[in-house]
């Protein structure tokens, strides 16, 4: 098989210039001129939010994001990582707080100091609508900012260029949390499933699929009856 040759092309990482094949991505690129990482990665498949990226392209002054599994590289790269922002995080008891704005207003007051600047927008590398589920976490939309912000990694990039001084999914997670305790909407067949599993309805088949390989799992798997009726 033919070996060809990848182009090379500067990059610089915490300072220090480097070349590297130019089909790398920052990660990749970075364990190619002898980077071990131990910390500041994850799944390496774009997910996990571990390995957020801070850089900027030669003397653009545009500063960049990114996560370093899925971003590659470019000529005259500036690169830093970010394996850990620090962020705000109280502690709360859930049973104990009201699913509205004044949890919010207690917790997480920066909230609305927002300025709807789009620049948490702009640094989301999941390309998630960051402004807009803030500014309905303000209005107390907090269905819409369960929509708008499941997909969090929360990789800390929106918080780290956030004017406001935000930590966005934070306060996105508690609004799930809430949504989740006290507004949405009761699944009719969950107390049903829950008493039969209380009932020992379904020992017997668990028991039989702890034995079994994973051929014969796989098999059960794909064979299952999707037209199953709750009685």
């Amino acid at each position: 098989m033919e070996n060809i040759e990848q182009k090379l092309i500067p990059i610089y990482i915490m300072g220090k210039k480097y070349m590297v094949p130019e089909s790398l991505t920052i990660i990749t690129a970075m364990e190619y001129v002898g980077y071990q990482f131990k910390k500041g990665i994850g799944c390496r498949e774009g997910f996990c939010g571990a390995c957020a990226t801070i850089y900027r392209i030669g003397s653009d002054y545009k500063l960049r994001t990114g996560l370093a599994c899925q971003t590659v590289v470019q000529p005259e790269m500036y690169l830093v990582q970010i394996p850990f922002s620090p962020a705000k995080k109280p502690s709360y008891d859930i049973e104990k707080l009201k699913p509205d704005v004044s949890t919010i207003q207690e917790f997480y007051p920066e909230t609305f100091r927002c300025v709807s600047c789009n620049t948490c927008t702009k640094a989301c590398p999941q390309e998630l609508e960051v402004m807009d589920y803030i500014q309905a976490t303000i209005r107390g939309d907090f269905k819409l900012v369960v929509d708008l912000s499941f997909d969090c990694i929360m990789c800390g990039l929106c918080a780290v260029r956030c004017p406001a001084e935000m930590v966005h999914y934070n306060i996105s997670l508690l609004v799930r949390r809430l949504y989740g305790r006290y507004l949405s909407p009761r699944s009719q067949f969950l107390p049903i499933r829950i008493k039969e599993i209380e009932d020992g309805k379904y020992d017997k088949d668990m028991e039989e699929m702890k034995h079994m390989s994973r051929e014969e799992l796989e098999k059960r798997y794909k064979e299952r009856d999707l037209n199953f009726k709750i009685t």
